[in-house]
């Protein structure tokens, strides 16, 4: 089982089950100061079942619960602005026998100091038992003010991947003026995995060539990848698109993780925006942007855009419409030829989590030496170069040390993630 703020999440039956949502919940419920608190999941085939276990726990602690049922996990954020907290039942991209639970607070994830009080066992003070409600909610109405109407009816290929994005991502591009085709709708015939970033996608590429543009989700809707003219681009090339649409809304000032394309950076610094990074993680980049009054950001790895005034999450279904709001202008164009030039490769291996302080305190030694310049802000990156760079950190959500990198020669990009990938290896090998 991972904990983090980035959520609870494990196999369920194996090493999460309803028992722990019953403590997590209840624990969760000593934190909600509103007494009230929207709860939404995913398609996961435990989904229900652990869903009712979590209300279940909040309700005998005198929390209210608004059930907005199979809903995105933007739709729960956004709703969680107005009634002071929400639990998202999800394990975001992992496989399906995973399942898991985001906490939200004040519309935000919970931060590294209310996660103890989450996973950490408490007594809790047992008050009235709360009331369950079904809602509805206003999320595409919501969207739309933002996304405007888009004139030129531009035709698009949305793949659902079985998710929670069905019944608001293709709407909300319909009600903005796209003509939407739709692939991957239900999970029980679905051709591709739960994450977009790391799936092929071959359906969807194959089926985009005569399209505008193709969109796929993850499972619960805040991941959004893009495919354009049959080629299905890197998750940054998301968060670009929206910072490129930032402009065009006024805005300049921006918060990326420490994983974060370079040409990103670069692109918001010649059109006079500033840029601050976080370490990777949503609630992380988040918590930057509240502290430093950011405008807009996001996570380049996830291809997660975040508009704070709309919600303080991943974006992947407002995203799409800001994208499909951009088509056939010159801003569109002139992010994309920018970071056509980059190239990002992000890997993994798996290390027993018991070891990955020990392996990444290994490396760091290794790359004060090799390089000019070394990060620690989460895990350790070291600058090549000003056009590459290579980040090895643990993951929050699984048994792997991450290792990503960018260049802008593809032949160095693949190698620096080689050598880097062998490094940590070796290194775990000598340590354990």
């Amino acid at each position: 089982m991972k904990k983090t703020i980035s959520g609870i999440r494990g196999i369920f039956g194996e090493d999460l089950n309803l028992k722990d949502v019953l403590e997590f919940c209840n624990n969760f419920s000593s934190l909600i100061k509103s007494k009230k608190c929207v709860i939404g999941k995913d398609t996961r085939p435990s989904g229900q079942m652990v869903k009712d276990t979590a209300s279940a726990a909040l309700l005998k602690n005198g929390i209210d619960v608004f059930d907005l049922q199979t809903v995105p996990t933007p739709v729960v954020f956004r709703e969680a602005r107005k009634y002071g907290a929400g639990l998202v039942i999800s394990s975001s991209h992992n496989p399906l026998e995973w399942n898991g639970m985001k906490f939200i607070i004040e519309g935000r994830g919970i931060n590294e100091q209310e996660l103890p009080q989450i996973i950490n066992h408490q007594n809790i003070l047992k008050t009235k038992i709360g009331v369950e409600t079904n809602i509805s909610t206003s999320y595409i109405e919501d969207a739309k003010k933002i996304i405007g109407n888009i004139e030129n009816n531009p035709e698009i290929i949305v793949d659902i991947g079985g998710g929670a994005a069905k019944g608001f991502a293709p709407e909300l591009l319909r009600e903005v003026g796209c003509n939407v085709e739709i692939l991957n709708e239900n999970l029980s015939r679905c051709t591709r995995g739960p994450d977009p970033t790391s799936d092929d996608l071959s359906d969807l590429i194959s089926s985009s060539n005569k399209k505008d543009i193709g969109f796929a989700f993850d499972l619960d809707g805040d991941r959004l990848v893009v495919v354009r003219n049959g080629k299905k681009q890197t998750p940054d090339v998301t968060l670009g698109l929206g910072v490129a649409k930032s402009f065009e809304l006024g805005y300049k000032k921006f918060v990326l993780s420490i994983d974060t394309s370079v040409s990103v950076e670069k692109f918001i610094k010649e059109k006079g925006g500033t840029v601050q990074r976080s370490k990777v993680g949503e609630a992380n980049v988040i918590n930057l942007m509240l502290k430093n009054n950011a405008q807009a950001g996001g996570e380049g790895s996830s291809g997660g855009f975040i508009l704070p005034e709309f919600n303080y999450c991943r974006e992947g279904i407002l995203t799409s419409g800001l994208i499909a709001s951009m088509l056939g202008t010159s801003e569109f164009n002139e992010i994309l030829n920018y970071m056509e030039s980059y190239h990002q490769i992000r890997d993994k291996t798996e290390i027993n989590s018991d070891f990955h302080d020990k392996v990444i305190e290994e490396i760091k030694s290794r790359f004060s030496k090799e390089y000019s310049e070394t990060i620690s802000l989460d895990g350790i990156k070291g600058i090549i170069d000003e056009d590459s760079w290579v980040l090895i950190r643990k993951s929050n959500t699984e048994d792997i040390i991450r290792v990503s990198a960018e260049s802008n020669n593809e032949e160095k990009c693949k190698k620096i993630v080689k050598d880097t990938v062998e490094l940590v290896n070796q290194s775990y090998e000598k340590i354990r």
